[in-house]
């Protein structure tokens, strides 16, 4: 390979040391007279990166900021993300990245991932030849149709796989060179957008039916002829979508549904640690959903697997687990009732939110409807008649569709709530007593899948993986932790959580007979050793 030299050493992102190069480097490369005199260090260099980055007036400009990093130093973003995760990651992806998505065009500097529309039928294996690298791991993919709460972005989606992508190599240690983001631009019936002069997707309608269907086919034949070793994230599909790729490969290829798998294995990891404030034991717990899409769904399936796991039957597991929707309870009477959901659906009376609420008494309420304010003070003070540590769980994000924010959860409540949201909040201070409630991002598991499957090179992700992931996410939480109200890690543990779910699932790869590779006794280590840490060593 020709050594890189001079001013394009010095524009390759992923090789670039900027200023970090020595003397002996500059002589050596051709650098001498192109950069200043002083050799700033990656430490230097960060402190630089911090200060410009917090000069900025809004966290939209950071996100522009830290983009324009990334497109310049590779390993100088990822050394700043990792070190300051807690401060960045909210800028990089939730709660910041919806409204990166909704200005993608306008705020568009340079191009990154792949993008696919209907013209490329046919060719995406060649699509895939124009991609730089060869050794593709992680793929994240979505059609922008479901992007967060915020509904139909179109090809404006881009912004969510770029962001998982950093998640994946700051959180669990991929290598920057082993990930791709990709859009399926299959149009947008989002008519603001098609309207829009700057606008810079595929300006038609969607794509619908088995054209649609066989242009995902194509992509997914494309990566296993291409990339046979690399996972596929589908993220943001619209709900019947999400679950019919699933259905469709999830038997077949390495893929997985970050909404749907992700989500659950997330929250049902903060209701076991929920456990530990509420005293109660899982298999006697009652949960409640309000919302029945992909996200919802996933869980109450997951939670099934839990339940079973602990002995109870399929029956009465799905028992313990009720849904609400915009029309309220689901109960088997009605006949609008989604497929998915059905199962769940008890020979009860139709009632209101709050009814069902009060007579069914939930321990765990769970929210993931992408509206605001659905858990009011009326619900909340409910809950806490007859709990004494309710569980609220409002997942939807980004943070102006969440279902309640953390301060009135504890202060309708009067202190005892025990919260969780997918965005992140600020810490409270109710009374004389503090809580931080810890966000539950899907960040906790996804990269330690990923890390998990490359490791082992399962030939499928399982669903046994993500129950593993949930059980090791929970037993990371710290007493102390437990004592301010998170029921989550802190994101500074993020990669020591990935690096543990990871050797999980490679556990559970060699149990089912999955793992391609050949694992070692030193799980731990070997896992270690593959995750990447960036610096200019």
């Amino acid at each position: 390979m020709k050594i890189r030299r001079g001013k394009t050493l010095l524009d390759d992102p992923a090789l670039t040391k900027s200023t970090a190069f020595s003397r002996e480097e500059r002589d050596r490369y051709g650098l001498r007279g192109l950069l200043p005199y002083d050799i700033a260090d990656i430490n230097k260099q960060k402190m630089r990166v911090l200060g410009s980055m917090r000069c900025k007036n809004s966290d939209i400009e950071k996100y522009i900021f830290l983009s324009a990093l990334l497109e310049r130093n590779q390993r100088l973003f990822y050394r700043t993300m990792i070190d300051h995760i807690e401060e960045i990651m909210p800028l990089v992806y939730t709660p910041t990245v919806g409204e990166a998505c909704k200005e993608f065009a306008h705020i568009f500097r340079k191009p990154q991932g792949l993008y696919i529309t209907p013209e490329d039928r046919g060719n995406i294996v060649s699509l895939f030849g124009n991609w730089p690298e060869t050794d593709v791991r992680i793929i994240v993919i979505t059609d922008g149709e479901r992007i967060l709460g915020l509904g139909d972005l179109g090809a404006n989606g881009m912004g969510i796989p770029i962001g998982k992508i950093a998640l994946y190599i700051a959180c669990a240690g991929i290598n920057p060179a082993q990930c791709m983001p990709v859009m399926l631009d299959v149009g947008t019936n989002n008519l603001s957008l098609r309207d829009d002069p700057l606008y810079l997707g595929y300006p038609f309608p969607r794509l619908t039916g088995d054209a649609y269907r066989s242009l995902v086919d194509e992509f997914v034949n494309a990566v296993q002829s291409c990339y046979p070793k690399a996972l596929i994230q589908f993220e943001d599909f619209l709900t019947p979508n999400a679950f019919e790729f699933l259905d469709r490969y999830g038997k077949e290829v390495r893929c997985f549904n970050d909404d749907i798998q992700g989500t659950a294995a997330v929250t049902l990891a903060g209701v076991y640690t929920s456990g530990q404030i509420t005293h109660k034991k899982f298999s006697d717990l009652t949960i409640m959903f309000l919302g029945t899409g992909s996200a919802a769904s996933g869980i109450a399936d997951l939670m099934v697997s839990a339940f079973c796991k602990i002995g109870l039957s399929e029956e009465q597991a799905k028992a313990r687990l009720w849904f609400v929707d915009s029309k309220g309870l689901v109960v088997s009477g009605r006949k609008d009732i989604k497929p998915r959901i059905r199962p769940f659906a008890h020979d009860y009376p139709a009632c209101s939110f709050l009814d069902a609420v009060s007579a069914i008494k939930p321990d765990v309420l769970i929210g993931a409807t992408g509206v605001a304010g659905t858990f009011d003070e009326n619900i909340i003070r409910k809950m806490t008649e007859f709990n004494e540590h309710p569980v609220i769980i409002a997942l939807s994000n980004p943070t102006s569709h969440t279902e309640c924010t953390a301060e009135e959860a504890y202060r309708w409540s009067g202190g005892r709530a025990v919260f969780a949201s997918g965005s992140p909040f600020q810490a409270v201070k109710y009374g004389d007593k503090v809580f931080k409630p810890a966000q539950g991002n899907n960040a906790y598991i996804f990269p330690g899948i990923g890390l998990g499957m490359q490791a082992s090179a399962a030939r499928l992700v399982s669903p046994a993986m993500f129950l593993a992931a949930a059980e090791v996410l929970a037993s990371t939480v710290l007493p102390e932790e437990i004592n301010v109200g998170a029921i989550y890690p802190p994101l500074t543990r993020i990669r020591e959580v990935s690096h543990a779910i990871a050797v999980a699932v490679c556990r559970v790869a060699l149990s089912e007979g999955l793992a391609e590779n050949d694992l070692p006794d030193d799980l731990p280590a070997f896992v270690r050793a593959l995750m990447y840490e960036p610096g200019y060593e």
